[in-house]
């Protein structure tokens, strides 16, 4: 007898929301607004958010952050049972901590025409991770864009 396909109890936009919800805690402290979880077995185990300025601290992207939190919930320092879900397309620092990482599966909102990674090299990530990109890009996106424009002004 076969098992049945096991199906995610929660969708992609689910875990995306969950992230928006970090971003959002980050633009209240004028941080830039970038939120990420960790999920594993459908749960979330990492949750975080920008705090460079909080920290005084350029490494403490809600990447890093919730890579450290997952890791520390975890016992060990390979995510490769993970998805880390990020409200804009990570950075070459937090690419390479990914890759580090092994991290299982990145899905990330909207792109980052300046800074994402893949500006720089696709394979950045490590040769096992999966990618999907795209996920309530518009959300995303728009929180980074308000926040600038009001930077601006």
């Amino acid at each position: 007898m076969t098992q049945p396909k096991s199906y995610p109890l929660y969708s992609p936009e689910y875990f995306m929301n969950e992230a928006l919800k970090e971003a959002k805690k980050a633009l209240e402290k004028d941080e830039v607004p970038i939120g990420a979880v960790v999920v594993c077995q459908d749960r979330i185990i990492a949750r975080a958010h920008n705090l460079t300025e909080t920290l005084n601290d350029v490494t403490a992207h809600a990447e890093m952050q919730a890579f450290t939190a997952a890791s520390g919930y975890l016992g060990g320092k390979y995510l490769n049972e993970c998805t880390l879900y990020v409200t804009i397309e990570p950075c070459v620092m937090c690419a390479g901590a990914a890759f580090w990482a092994q991290l299982g599966n990145l899905v990330y909102g909207a792109e980052d025409p300046k800074r994402g990674y893949r500006l720089v090299k696709k394979k950045l990530l490590h040769p096992k991770t999966k990618v999907v990109s795209g996920i309530l890009a518009e959300e995303c996106g728009e929180l980074m864009t308000t926040f600038f424009r009001s930077k601006r002004t």
